[in-house]
């Protein structure tokens, strides 16, 4: 049996998710469950270029294969049944499990797990935010510091059953200036191992050739030119990086 052509074959939308920013459906190619977003429902921002979301996506997606760590599912360009769009294998995450946290402030597991901040919610009690302490979540940490992720929320993290975390919803990277917005700081000023400085080398040496070449086709040769800066700083800083800048640090609402 042939295999299933995910680009010619007809895209059918069999619902929507009502709780994104942007236009955003479920639907199916053959027997395969996707993730569609058209290009013709992203909302206008005013700082990154109108239209540019779902090429944003899929840049993420070269940058992810490229680390070698399949932290985002596989996401490509094609027509759909409201234009050009994003499209995305969808990945069925375990309801019993979950990376990302708001528990008691008192109650922040000793092992395991990382603090990154404590609020209060409406009930005025005070709540912390925590997260893994693991390497599949290390990982998505470094991959956005490279992307220069903007919204990393709780619900972007899928908790897989077998251990693995996937990253969704990257329209918000890639933008030349300064932009990390993630939940994900636990390991605030930790050293990168040797398994996520190579993943770093493995990006900065894939933008001279057929990584750098694909990226040109969706991203500018400004972004493309800032891309390869973050690379460079962080192999020379080789630990995770503080927050910087006035904005803030972690995206809102968190999940």
């Amino acid at each position: 049996m042939p295999a299933l052509d995910l680009v010619a074959t007809e895209l059918t939308l069999t619902g929507r998710i009502t709780t994104a920013s942007n236009a955003t459906f479920l639907g199916s190619i053959g027997d395969v469950v996707v993730v569609y977003k058209p290009i013709a429902g992203e909302s206008p921002l005013w700082d990154f270029p109108r239209g540019t979301l779902a090429h944003r996506e899929v840049a993420a997606y070269m940058v992810s294969q490229a680390f070698g760590w399949d932290v985002v599912p596989h996401t490509w360009l094609r027509d759909g049944p409201m234009g050009e769009g994003m499209v995305q294998l969808w990945q069925e995450q375990d309801p019993a499990q979950s990376a990302v946290n708001l528990v008691a402030a008192d109650q922040v597991p000793e092992t395991g797990w990382k603090h990154v901040l404590k609020g209060r919610d409406e009930n005025g009690q005070v709540i912390a935010l925590v997260h893994e302490d693991s390497p599949a979540l290390r990982r998505m940490a470094v991959f956005d510091i490279i992307v220069n992720n903007a919204d990393r929320k709780g619900d972007h993290i899928l908790a897989m059953t077998d251990g693995h975390r996937h990253g969704v919803d990257h329209g918000l990277t890639f933008h030349r200036d300064h932009k990390l917005r993630t939940v994900l700081w636990g390991w605030l000023g930790d050293a990168l191992t040797a398994e996520e400085r190579d993943g770093v080398d493995r990006v900065s040496e894939g933008l001279h050739g057929e990584l750098g070449r694909n990226l040109a086709e969706l991203l500018s040769d400004e972004e493309i030119a800032s891309l390869a800066t973050r690379c460079a700083r962080l192999r020379l800083a080789g630990r995770f990086p503080a927050p910087s800048g006035e904005m803030s640090a972690v995206p809102w609402p968190l999940f």
